[in-house]
């Protein structure tokens, strides 16, 4: 785009000089020609007004200046608000400017309508040869090697590029508008620490699979905007859930408007109307492609792999025997004690379970808070021998600082060897770079041996 917009600039400048003699005289020339008979003109600066003032009134008075300004204007604004700031704590400015793409589109399409780009037809170039002619200017049309040169402009191309793409987008904002009017019933709405909420669903007809996310809408708190959200329920319960931490306008609407901020039990009638779009699939489906696996959540990013571990404690229970997953090494980086408490109960059932079943090693999680020194940790060093972890209530103690992750990727290299060990991510993009340098240099490089396959989630 700035290329294009440098590029007209120059062309306008040199346009407007020529029109008011202020150019070689070969440009001079051409830029005499006008609409008469026998003749087409090259020029697109009719008035003969000196520049600024003349490009400036050419870009203000002329279908392709007006329509420039636009959609460039319309893609500045889309490309500022999608600066990881503005996202993050304003995400409606974010969403809403997106929109100006209807704008941009149209813009984008009819840009060229005019035909002020314009040069010497493909016959006037038989007839009438610039390399010969441009030296006897005075003689175009007096002699038969030189007549009057023709013009004209290309006709608008962009439709034919972007009408494929805006069709298919509209054909899926139909689905998406079918799909979002089917009904949603909220069966159970569930205040967690730490400001989050879980609200538990049911609709016709929808099924997931692990760590998919869906798009949610709540016309109570706003009726255009949708935001994603990972489902933490597995595809084995008979509804589907998402937690949402309480941390922007919206998320604080939807807390009101589900009744969170009062004390009393709130009757399911007064329950806000949800819309819900998909779901839609992550890497994390393939999960249960692998023998070995490495799940990693920061923070909230655990969400995904709620549903996952759900889904494993639902196949243990049914004695699942067709489960090609031998091993889960899972790790859970935390800033925050109050974090762990709503993921908590989970990982208890799932440890029950596998120590009913003789197989406690098929589940190795760590949990780390980041947000703790050895200063702070101290205080819990005398309840270390305790048989749970006062924390967090496992038996699994909980650890303080960050993982050293060349360690735990060679221990793990070492205790499975010969295997496709796929590790899987759901945090910020910092630790998703640590993360795939580490698969990279622990992985063999022959087709046998370790090898770690990485996948990743960023939010």
């Amino acid at each position: 785009t700035a290329i294009h917009t440098i590029a007209h600039l120059f062309n306008v400048e040199w346009c407007v000089d020529a029109r008011v003699n202020n150019s070689d005289s070969y440009s001079v020339a051409l830029s005499k020609f006008e609409d008469k008979p026998g003749e087409t003109y090259l020029n697109f600066a009719e008035k003969k007004i000196k520049n600024p003032e003349g490009g400036l009134l050419v870009a203000v008075t002329r279908l392709a200046g007006i329509t420039g300004i636009v959609i460039t204007l319309c893609l500045i604004l889309i490309i500022t608000s999608s600066t990881k700031t503005i996202r993050r704590s304003y995400f409606e400015v974010f969403w809403y400017t997106h929109h100006l793409f209807v704008i941009f589109f149209i813009g984008l399409a009819i840009h060229g309508a005019e035909r002020i780009v314009r040069g010497q037809t493909a016959q006037s170039l038989i007839q009438h040869k610039p390399k010969i002619c441009w030296k006897k200017i005075d003689e175009w049309g007096k002699i038969k090697e030189c007549p009057i040169p023709q013009f004209s402009g290309n006709p608008p191309m962009t439709w034919k590029w972007i009408v494929g793409p805006m069709f298919l987008y509209l054909c899926e904002r139909l689905v998406r508008f079918w799909r979002s009017q089917q009904k949603v019933v909220i069966t159970k709405v569930v205040t967690h620490p730490f400001k989050t909420i879980e609200l538990q669903m049911k609709k016709k007809g929808f099924k997931m699979e692990v760590g998919q996310y869906i798009f949610v809408k709540c016309p109570m708190v706003s009726r255009l905007e949708w935001h994603p959200f990972t489902l933490t329920s597995a595809p084995e319960e008979d509804f589907f859930s998402i937690h949402i931490r309480i941390v922007g306008d919206w998320t604080e609407g939807l807390f009101n408007a589900c009744g969170c901020d009062k004390k009393e039990f709130q009757d399911a009638w007064k329950l806000p109307k949800i819309a819900v779009d998909g779901p839609f699939g992550t890497a994390s489906e393939d999960v249960f492609s692998y023998e070995v696996v490495m799940l990693v959540g920061a923070g909230i990013g655990v969400t995904p792999f709620a549903s996952i571990l759900k889904s494993v404690w639902y196949k243990y229970c049914n004695n699942a025997t067709n489960l090609r997953l031998r091993k889960i090494y899972f790790y859970w980086l935390c800033r925050d004690t109050h974090a762990f408490e709503w993921f908590a109960d989970l990982l208890q059932l799932l440890e029950t379970q596998m120590q009913e079943r003789n197989n406690a090693d098929f589940l190795s999680y760590n949990i780390y808070l980041t947000g703790w020194d050895e200063s702070q940790a101290s205080h819990f060093a005398v309840h270390h021998d305790e048989e749970k972890d006062v924390i967090t209530g496992l038996k699994q103690k909980t650890l303080y600082g960050r993982p050293n992750w060349d360690n735990e990727f060679k221990t793990i290299a070492s205790q499975h060897p010969n295997t496709r060990i796929g590790v899987f991510l759901c945090g910020p993009e910092a630790l998703a770079e640590t993360l795939s340098k580490q698969c990279i240099s622990n992985s063999e490089a022959g087709p046998r041996g370790v090898h770690f396959i990485f996948n990743k989630e960023n939010f």
